[in-house]
């Protein structure tokens, strides 16, 4: 663990500090070159801006452009260390927009004292960037935050953690369901955490078909349930109208078991309790709920996947979230609505059944082949094929849910 310690310190300070950098896009070797990228040059799409907004996207970077923005409330699984302290997961995030999507991100780091202060934060921000990627802010003020900059932005804001993590678990468990031979409208489902990321991976997975009286939900004190008084409005609507009220009391005869909470909470026996051909994504990170080595070990028969790189199934945002907004910024959407979140699940998940080309195999030394099945039910995120059936498949929602200004699909060959 040392070792892993100072090498990702030695990664993020060397050669220079930091992941990511500005690069130019336009000569700057002649006085000319300075004269029109500057004055008096820029005086003229300046006066086009001024007179029609939208050719901001014709003479500036903003159609390329994402911002991702944190408080640091609630960083990775390390809780609220504050805004500065969430500034390398945020460059990290920009690294993956670069690296899969060729999306220039630009991270962003925001003090304040109140919901209604980093709100009008962003807001007042907004119009420089093409979307906004929310990231690492605590529940329930993250729903709020999300939904009120929706409503006062007009362009994409998406909080990664709920929706990126629900739309790989939906099409990661729609698979796994699939091979297990199982119907979600007939599925038990056991949520073991009640935070931004699980009541968003339910929500997510009730509209792929799964029945909300079919599900349970934990928290800290239990069972989510319609007698507790102690909800907010998220977890509300996961309450449960039953005398359960412990994971032993829910796990027993469960199709499916979704951790997004913490490390060894999953035991032996609850697994030993599951239906036949259970499905387990235990996605705690670093350390999952049960570790995979000990669930198959006790059930021949289950799928499981994690959120780590080194088992098969990794659940994993990268899979989504690039691709999601290289989506909506090529058709310039407005927003990222539910027909988008979708397109993107059905897109992923359609991906891991198609055969893999020897030369993704080469990308992840460890592996011989790549087949679906209990092994592999997600793609893996160095695919290239991502880029392009996600992002059309999102930019194609768009235009037919009305939401995007260009109504033309980009050629997304690789």
């Amino acid at each position: 663990m040392s070792d892993i310690r100072q090498q990702a310190l030695d990664y993020h300070e060397f050669p220079v500090p930091g992941k990511t950098a500005v690069c130019l896009t336009k000569p700057a070797q002649t006085s000319h070159d300075l004269a029109l990228a500057y004055s008096p040059g820029v005086a003229e799409p300046v006066r086009e801006i001024a007179a029609d907004p939208e050719t901001a996207y014709r003479y500036t970077n903003k159609g390329n452009t994402v911002a991702v923005i944190s408080n640091g409330t609630a960083i990775l699984g390390l809780g609220n260390l504050g805004p500065l302290a969430s500034k390398p997961v945020m460059e990290g995030k920009s690294l993956l927009f670069k690296r899969f999507a060729n999306i220039d991100s630009i991270d962003i780091e925001v003090k304040h004292r109140t919901t209604e202060d980093f709100i009008n934060t962003v807001e007042a921000i907004a119009d420089t960037f093409g979307g906004i990627n929310l990231e690492d802010i605590k529940a329930p003020e993250c729903f709020e935050i999300e939904r009120e900059l929706i409503a006062r932005c007009q362009i994409p804001v998406f909080h990664d953690d709920q929706h990126g993590t629900a739309i790989v678990t939906a099409a990661g468990m729609l698979n796994a369901l699939e091979i297990q031979g199982k119907n979600i409208k007939e599925c038990v489902f056991v949520c073991l955490g009640a935070g931004a990321a699980a009541i968003a991976c339910m929500t997510m997975i009730v509209k792929c078909g799964a029945l909300r009286e079919n599900i349970y939900m934990l928290d800290r004190q239990g069972v989510l349930h319609t007698r507790r008084d102690d909800l907010n409005e998220y977890k509300a609507l996961f309450a449960n109208n039953t005398d359960k009220r412990t994971l032993l009391d829910v796990i027993e005869g469960a199709d499916a078991f979704l951790g997004l909470s913490g490390a060894d909470l999953l035991t032996e026996a609850e697994v030993n309790l599951m239906a036949p051909n259970p499905v387990i994504f235990a996605c705690s990170n670093p350390d999952p709920e049960i570790k995979p080595e000990v669930a198959h070990a006790i059930r021949a028969d289950l799928i499981m996947g994690t959120g780590r790189s080194d088992y098969p199934n990794q659940v994993n945002n990268v899979l989504c979230f690039p691709f999601i907004f290289r989506g909506a910024l090529d058709v310039r959407a407005s927003v990222i609505n539910d027909e988008m979140k979708l397109a993107a699940v059905r897109a992923i998940a359609a991906l891991a059944k198609e055969p893999v080309p020897t030369d993704i195999l080469a990308a992840y030394p460890n592996v011989t082949s790549l087949e679906f099945g209990p092994e592999y039910v997600l793609p893996k995120p160095m695919d290239p094929r991502l880029l392009v059936n996600v992002a059309r498949a999102v930019a194609q929602a768009a235009i037919d849910s009305g939401v995007a200004k260009i109504t033309t699909l980009p050629d997304y060959s690789l």
